[in-house]
């Protein structure tokens, strides 16, 4: 499992982002939703989620990832996605879009039921190999977001920040933001070093993602 963080220089870089291209050229298709801890489908393959507050860009994300415009549903709603949904990739990977958290319009009740068959999810899925935690470049680190570090650092449930929007923000408070996020991943023991800085709408970063993702598939055969 090497990652862009273990590469030892830039023509190994460049071949795990090749890999990434490669793995994310293959199909990834829908095929499993869950809204209760009891509805999990069976682990069959490793599997990486992607986690963030409500209207952080994660749809987008994920829709830019794969390269498909619907593959992950984008409402201007947020608070709109309360269940599980999972991805096959190219039967090397299962990608898991989570609901996403600190939705203040929900009521308690229905913040409860979506956000904590999320949380069970997290603490208790062996296959997980790491969460991918979305941070919003434009705005500072809420509390919800510190508690999901918390949660998963305590639970030893490896993460990684990714940053999202930057396309939507100026280079000074961008950089900002990147120190900002790298001093958070120092501070968890199951934080992944590496800060990836992405923008579903230019495509930044988006090959670095593609790379990580595909460090943690079933190798190709």
């Amino acid at each position: 499992m090497t990652g862009l963080a273990e590469a030892r220089d830039e023509a190994e870089r460049e071949a795990l982002i090749d890999k990434g291209r490669l793995l994310f050229a293959k199909p990834c298709n829908f095929f499993y939703a869950a809204q209760k801890s009891e509805q999990l489908p069976d682990i069959t393959l490793p599997e990486v989620a992607f986690c963030g507050r409500s209207n952080v860009g994660k749809s987008s994300l994920v829709n830019a990832l794969v390269g498909q415009k619907a593959l992950a549903r984008v409402s201007q709603m947020p608070g709109r996605t309360r269940q599980l949904n999972f991805f096959n990739l190219a039967d090397r990977l299962v990608i898991v879009d989570l609901p996403g958290y600190g939705y203040a319009k929900a009521s308690k009740d229905m913040q409860r039921d979506w956000q904590g068959v999320m949380f069970d999810y997290l603490r208790g899925r062996p296959n997980l190999l790491r969460v991918m935690l979305l941070l919003d470049a434009r705005i500072e680190t809420k509390s919800s977001d510190r508690a999901a570090m918390e949660l998963m650092n305590v639970a030893a449930v490896a993460f990684q920040i990714v940053l999202t929007k930057a396309d939507d923000i100026g280079p000074v408070k961008l950089a900002a933001r990147i120190k900002e996020a790298e001093q958070l991943a120092r501070d968890h023991t199951a934080a992944h070093p590496l800060v990836l800085v992405t923008s579903s709408q230019t495509g930044q970063g988006i090959p670095e993602l593609r790379a990580e993702v595909a460090s943690l598939a079933i190798p190709a055969p």
